[in-house]
C-alpha cells in the first residue's frame, strides 16, 4: 500500500510515522511530504531513510492514503487534489470537520458511517477526540443530555514553537512565543482566536463537532479551554448529565469494557488519570468518576489523553486501519507471470 504522510516533519506528522510503524500498519511505499524547504531532506522509517517530496510530486504517485497534518489551508487546497487521483484522504486539520458531506470520526464511536464514497475523512479536534470515547458507551445506555467540559490542554497542542516557548521560559532564555504570555507558572484561559460571542474557535469546535460525531444535536454542550504548561497529554473536567439515572459501578463496568479506555478510579489509593500516565499511550484514561450531588442524573469524570496520539496522530491510522479492515482500503498483490 502506497501510504502518503502530509507535514511529515511536524509534531503530529513525526508521531503519525512512529504510529505507522509501531502499529506495523500495510506500508509498501511511503511518501513523507512536507513544506518546499523540507523537499529533499530525509526522515527515518522503518530502519530505512526516505526523501522528503513535494505536494505536487505525492499528487502524482497516486498514494491509496493520505494522511494529512499540515494546516487547514493545505488541507482545503491539496486534499481535493489528492481525492481526485482516488487517494483517500484522512484529514487532521480543522478544514473539513463541519463540512455536511464530510464524515467527523472517531473509530471507537462512529466508525460504521464510512463508506467507499468518502474520499476526505476529517479527523476530530484532539479534546473532543478523548471526551467521546469516554462518553460513548455512558451516552448509549443513559443517554446524554447535557455537557459542562473544562480542558487542561498541553502546549504540544500548540507546536514546537509552544514547546520551546515554555522550555526557554524555564530557563530565563529568551525566543520566539506562540502564546502572548508566559505560560511556564501559568495558564491561559485561550485557545484559538476569540468569536464575537466570547467563546474561543477551540470551543465551539468541541461543541458542535461533539454533536456531529454522537449523530446527536440534541446534547448540549458548553465548554471552557485553557492552556497549561503541560506536555504528555490534555487533561478534562466533564460533567455530564443523563435523561436516566446511573449506578457508578456499572458506569466504571461499562467504561472497563469499551474499547480504547483504561479506567484509574481509586481514590484510596491515589490512582487518577494524569498525562505523566498518557504520555506516548494510544487509550483514553478515565478516572474521579463520582455523582454530582447538586442535580440529578448527573456523573463527574476525569478524562485523560495523549493528545499527538489518540488525540492526532492515533486517530487517523486507526481510521485508515478500519478501512482496510473493511476492505475499503484494498491492499495490492503483484501478478507473478507463471513460468513453463
Amino acid at each position: 500500500m502506497k501510504v502518503a504522510v502530509v507535514g511529515a516533519t511536524g509534531l503530529v506528522g513525526t508521531k503519525m510515522l512512529q504510529v505507522l510503524e509501531e502499529r506495523n500498519f500495510p506500508v509498501t511505499k511511503l511518501m513523507p511530504v512536507a513544506s518546499e524547504r523540507s523537499v529533499g531532506k530525509t526522515i527515518k522509517y522503518n530502519g530505512k531513510r526516505y526523501k522528503i517530496i513535494s505536494m505536487e510530486d505525492a499528487v502524482g504517485k497516486k498514494p491509496d492514503v493520505a494522511i494529512f497534518s499540515a494546516g487547514g489551508s493545505v488541507s482545503k487546497e491539496w486534499a481535493p487534489r489528492f481525492a481526485e487521483k482516488g487517494t483517500i484522504v484522512i484529514d487532521n486539520s480543522s478544514a473539513w470537520r463541519m463540512d455536511p458531506d464530510k464524515k467527523l470520526v472517531v473509530p471507537e464511536v462512529n466508525a460504521s458511517v464510512l463508506t467507499k464514497k468518502d474520499k476526505i475523512i476529517a479527523n476530530p479536534n484532539c479534546s473532543t477526540i478523548q471526551m467521546v470515547v469516554a462518553l460513548k458507551p455512558l451516552h448509549d445506555k443513559y443517554k446524554i443530555k447535557r455537557i459542562v467540559v473544562s480542558t487542561y490542554q498541553s502546549v504540544t497542542g500548540t507546536g514546537v514553537k509552544a514547546v520551546t516557548q515554555l522550555m526557554n521560559e524555564r530557563k530565563g532564555k529568551s525566543g520566539d512565543r506562540a502564546y502572548p504570555y508566559q505560560i511556564d507558572l501559568n495558564l491561559l484561559p485561550h485557545i484559538d482566536v476569540f468569536t464575537e460571542n466570547g467563546y474561543t474557535k477551540e470551543e465551539i469546535k468541541m461543541i458542535k463537532e461533539t454533536q456531529k460525531i454522537m449523530g446527536d444535536e440534541s446534547i448540549r454542550v458548553t465548554s471552557t479551554t485553557v492552556r497549561v504548561p503541560v506536555m504528555g497529554g490534555h487533561s478534562e473536567s466533564v460533567n455530564v448529565e443523563f435523561e436516566r439515572d446511573y449506578d457508578l459501578n456499572e458506569v466504571r463496568d461499562l467504561l472497563s469494557k469499551a474499547p480504547g479506555i483504561i479506567v484509574q478510579d481509586d481514590p484510596s489509593v491515589l490512582l487518577y488519570p494524569m498525562p505523566l500516565v498518557a504520555h506516548d499511550r494510544d487509550e483514553v484514561f478515565v478516572g474521579r468518576l463520582r455523582r454530582d450531588e447538586s442535580q440529578p442524573n448527573t456523573l463527574n469524570m476525569w478524562v485523560v489523553a495523549d493528545n499527538l496520539r489518540k488525540g492526532a496522530a492515533t486517530n487517523a491510522v486507526q481510521i485508515a486501519e478500519y478501512l482496510v479492515e473493511q476492505g475499503i482500503l484494498k491492499l495490492k498483490t503483484k501478478k507473478v507471470a507463471a513460468t513453463v
